[in-house]
């Protein structure tokens, strides 16, 4: 078989399930639209045009989906480990956080090329601090990271908050004082067009992330070792490979990832950090890397996706529910979840590692 047919053979196993998903969710949308009494004509062309059709639009989904990508990758680099990071909720808002208080802690005269490098970096190196912990019990004591990242998210979520509330807050609010410097520009401040919309320069930072993301996987030797701890632990550990190693690097890298999502907003559309802003983020890009393939180029895909149904929720919301789009949203997920090989092995996976940690704990005089 030559090595065109294998590789249109791969893209249509990427690419058909999503295709199918996307078919099973618009059949069950135009179900529930003229549940309503409603024309889905008249409903899909209003989500269109509320979102893809115009500037504003385009520019809430770019915004929305800059998060969701990062949060997607962060998922995406601990699965393809074989690890299952629920954690991204907490990685992503310890990002924001890292980033808030160092633009905080910068002078205002410093210029933004420094500046923001800077910010971007904290976010980086405090939500990968956040990842580390996991990685570093699973690798050290085998310690389910399904459970330690669950838990974590309440843990770093409570700590901040206290955080903000007792040291850093405005009076009568749960946020920061404005940054001082590395605030990201907005892309409206260089296109007029996206004026009202906020979607700002981290898009290109979570474009820069997905190629780097890729290049590692695919590229790199570090990223091949990481990709055979995550398909057969075993065998790479045989062919000289350090598994404990590339779990705590995959975890750390996962971290940083979503850490870098947290400057969407923080530095990019508000310019502080608030309480609750990650809003669900992290957990949806468990989905976005899902439906990608836990693949960078289909995670962009993906959370382009997702951005688009959430935008068009509220553009539609005015005719049906916008609850009607968390529905189809549910609905592609279960129908990738269900159709694509890779992702059931991924979930039996974790709920096999999940059951493992449980049974260790139960049993009398087991190994910690």
């Amino acid at each position: 078989m030559s090595t065109g047919t294998i590789r249109g053979t791969r893209i249509r196993e990427a690419v058909l399930p999503a295709l199918v998903a996307l078919g099973l969710a618009a059949v069950l949308g135009d179900l529930l639209i003229l549940s309503f009494g409603e024309s889905p004509a008249a409903v899909w062309t209003l989500l269109v045009k509320g979102t893809w059709g115009n500037a504003y639009g385009i520019g809430q989904v770019l915004y929305k989906a800059t998060t969701l990508t990062c949060t997607g990758l962060a998922f995406a680099m601990a699965g393809r480990a074989g690890l299952f990071n629920v954690g991204a909720e907490g990685q992503l808002a310890a990002g924001g956080f890292g980033a808030a208080v160092i633009g905080l802690l910068l002078p205002s005269s410093l210029p933004a090329v420094i500046a923001v490098p800077v910010c971007l970096l904290a976010a980086m190196v405090v939500g990968g601090a956040v990842g580390a912990l996991p990685g570093a019990l699973r690798a050290r004591f085998g310690a389910s990271e399904v459970i330690v990242t669950i838990m974590l998210n309440f843990v770093v979520l409570a700590l901040l908050n206290w955080i903000v509330s007792a040291k850093l807050h405005l009076p009568e609010t749960l946020r920061t004082p404005d940054i001082a410097a590395g605030n990201v520009a907005r892309l409206a401040d260089v296109f007029p067009m996206f004026r009202g919309s906020a979607v700002n320069f981290t898009v290109l930072f979570a474009i820069a992330a997905a190629i780097a993301s890729w290049w590692y996987l695919f590229r790199t030797r570090s990223g091949y070792e990481l990709r055979a701890v995550g398909l057969q632990p075993d065998a790479a550990e045989y062919g000289g490979v350090q598994v404990p190693r590339v779990l705590l690097a995959s975890m750390v890298i996962s971290g940083a990832l979503a850490g870098l999502g947290g400057v969407n907003f923080v530095l990019g559309y508000k310019g502080y950090y608030e309480e609750g802003f990650a809003g669900g983020a992290g957990f949806l890009g468990i989905a976005v890397a899902l439906v990608g393939r836990n693949h960078p180029i289909g995670i962009l895909a993906a959370a382009l996706l997702f951005a688009t149904l959430s935008q068009g929720g509220l553009a539609v919301n005015a005719v049906v529910p916008k609850q009607l789009t968390d529905i189809l949203t549910a609905a592609v997920i279960l129908s990738v979840a269900t159709a694509v090989p890779e992702v059931q092995q991924q979930i039996r996976a974790a709920a096999a590692n999940v059951t493992a940690s449980l049974a260790r704990k139960q049993t009398p005089g087991a190994a910690s």
